[in-house]
């Protein structure tokens, strides 16, 4: 149950991270610092989100 949970929470960080990565790039500016900024949310936002569905996906329930 608990590495359910924790999938859960890395999933929705994942998806607050790749939103801030989208908003990032459509408020556009071209500087050296907002491409680093969009490029290192992005992939920890897919990182976080594709570690927590993983989790979820690959955690079993306990039978009671």
């Amino acid at each position: 149950m608990e590495k359910r949970v924790l999938g859960i929470i890395l999933s929705l960080l994942g998806i607050v991270g790749l939103i801030y990565a989208g908003i990032s790039f459509l408020n556009g500016g071209t500087g050296e610092k907002n491409i680093k900024l969009i490029i290192f949310a992005g992939l920890l936002g897919a990182v976080f989100f594709f570690a927590g569905i993983r989790l979820v996906s690959n955690t079993k329930d306990k039978e009671t």
